[in-house]
């Protein structure tokens, strides 16, 4: 006999049965379909996790770069977000490309209000082609109203030094850095190192208690756009199935390695990953645990 979750409705007099977890990500959209909400939502069905989205912005881009952007308001942001929690409750939740200071005060404050968690934070800043995706004066308010909401946020180099104001050039300031970001309220800090040199990548991980360090073989080609928000949306997809933190990062840089070996070399500029080519799974030959 299969036993099923059933989710009762005070507005609905039909019960309707659960057949799998729902995860909500609150970004902007990439015409282009590598990063954004095109890559969330790959990511989230790659997983087996039923995706529901926050649209922020509408992006006109490729792999070459960003040619428009044009915004939702806070009101319709924080209406989207309602709209899915009162109705489909997501078992997790990621934020990515917020823009400005009002979408990012619209997101936290409908995010608290629904009690949407648990929650992962990546702190989108700068397109992969180099385009500026937030404000500067909504670093204040991410950093105020957001972070302190999030189970884990996991910020490139560049977005953990603007976060933190450390310069960051090795894996102890990585660490450092991840931190203060924990200090900051998060629950946890997760710091990619795929920007620093060398043919081994490591990312940090600090929760308050323990350290880890993940560690890869640099892939070689030019197939990286969307990588962050991939990591991030694996990760969201881990949580909303009830895997544990560190195991949900564990699947999920192993599920991004795949995706960009599996890239399938589209556009001239910073190519997508292939998110249905990279499978589901740790690839536990090449993620090598390095905490100390």
């Amino acid at each position: 006999m299969i036993e099923r979750n059933v989710v009762k409705s005070e507005d609905s007099p039909v019960d309707r049965p659960r057949s799998r977890p729902v995860a909500l990500t609150i970004a902007g959209s990439d015409s282009g379909g590598g990063a954004g909400i095109q890559a969330d939502l790959k990511t989230f069905e790659a997983y087996g996790v039923f995706g529901t989205t926050a649209l922020t912005a509408v992006t006109a881009q490729s792999t070459v770069g960003v040619r428009a952007v044009h915004l939702v308001t806070p009101l319709v942001l924080e209406a989207q977000i309602a709209a899915v929690a009162e109705d489909l409750e997501p078992a997790a939740v990621k934020t990515g490309m917020l823009a400005t200071a009002e979408l990012v005060a619209a997101g936290a404050r409908a995010i608290r209000s629904h009690r949407l968690s648990p929650l992962v934070v990546d702190p989108v800043m700068v397109s992969t082609s180099g385009d500026r995706l937030l404000d500067e004066d909504a670093v204040a308010r991410l950093l105020s109203d957001l972070l302190p909401l999030a189970t884990l946020a996991t910020p490139n180099l560049a977005e953990a030094e603007i976060l933190t104001g450390r310069e960051i050039r090795d894996a102890s300031e990585m660490l450092a850095a991840a931190r203060a970001l924990v200090d900051t309220g998060c629950g946890a800090a997760l710091v990619k190192g795929g920007h620093l040199a060398g043919e081994r990548i490591r990312d940090v991980f600090w929760d308050g208690r323990v350290e880890r360090v993940w560690e890869t073989t640099r892939l070689p080609g030019r197939n990286t756009h969307g990588t962050g928000c991939t990591l991030s949306a694996a990760i969201t997809a881990g949580l909303a199935l009830g895997n544990d933190l560190e195991g949900a990062i564990d699947s999920a840089i192993g599920y991004t390695r795949r995706a960009i070996a599996a890239a399938p070399g589209l556009g001239a500029g910073s190519g997508p990953l292939d998110h249905r080519g990279a499978g589901l799974g740790v690839d536990q030959a090449e993620a090598q645990d390095c905490s100390p």
